[in-house]
């Protein structure tokens, strides 16, 4: 028997938090471990539970969705740790700050049930995940406005470094994975296993510092490797 999903609920709102709970703990492959009505109690919980996704709400009072994420990814012992932004509006002003925090995705909270526990899913398994009004080409416009590669000389230096390390199909393999590509889909394209796809993204990750593929979008994005298409 596989271990289940340990899931932990974080929104200010107790009737939605109850709802969630419900629809998680009705899968045989999830576990809710705990709840939280703010971004402190969430940091707290995801160290005292070990969960491995968090449900964020990105505005909550006093400690919000964003500042817990932050907090989250930089703590060591949470690196395994996935975060799924929930957000009234998909189009948020803090969903690329979100992304940037090291969230590996976000979701609208009027989403369909099926919708909520396959991105629970996603979220556990590494991958990036982009809602379906959220496309990869809104999180590409967000990155540009928000400040767009080499905000200054040392950061442009910085990236430049984190990309020489790259060899040459792994950076080809990046730009796909940015484009919104899954590992079969790349690996057609390369004419090579799916497994030597997610070795190359793997070893992508490990070298540029990612948590997981939803951070190596961001990093081809603002390292000015891909360019947001203007469509």
């Amino acid at each position: 028997m596989t271990t289940p999903i340990r899931v932990l609920l974080a929104d200010d709102q107790a009737l939605l938090r109850s709802a969630f709970r419900v629809l998680v703990d009705s899968e045989p492959d999830m576990l809710v471990v705990g709840e939280a009505a703010d971004g402190a109690e969430a940091v707290e919980l995801a160290r005292s539970t070990r969960a491995d996704v968090v449900l964020m709400d990105i505005r909550m009072p006093g400690t919000d969705g964003l500042t817990a994420t932050r907090a989250i990814s930089a703590d060591p012992e949470l690196s395994g740790v996935r975060i799924v932004m929930l957000t009234t509006f998909e189009v948020d002003e803090y969903v690329v700050q979100s992304l940037r925090a090291g969230a590996s995705g976000f979701l609208g909270k009027g989403a369909e049930p099926d919708e909520l526990l396959n991105a629970i899913r996603i979220a556990a398994a590494g991958e990036a995940l982009l809602s379906p009004v959220a496309t990869k080409g809104l999180i590409a416009t967000f990155l540009a406005q928000a400040g767009g590669p080499g905000r200054d000389p040392g950061e442009a230096a910085a990236y430049s470094e984190l990309l020489a390390a790259l060899t040459g199909r792994e950076r080809e393999v990046l730009v796909l994975v940015a484009g919104g590509h899954s590992n079969d889909q790349i690996a057609e394209r390369l004419a090579v296993s799916p497994l030597t796809v997610k070795t190359h993204v793997n070893r992508a990750m490990a070298k540029l510092g990612a948590r997981d593929r939803a951070q190596l979008v961001v990093i081809a994005y603002e390292s000015g490797l891909v360019r947001p298409r203007a469509d």
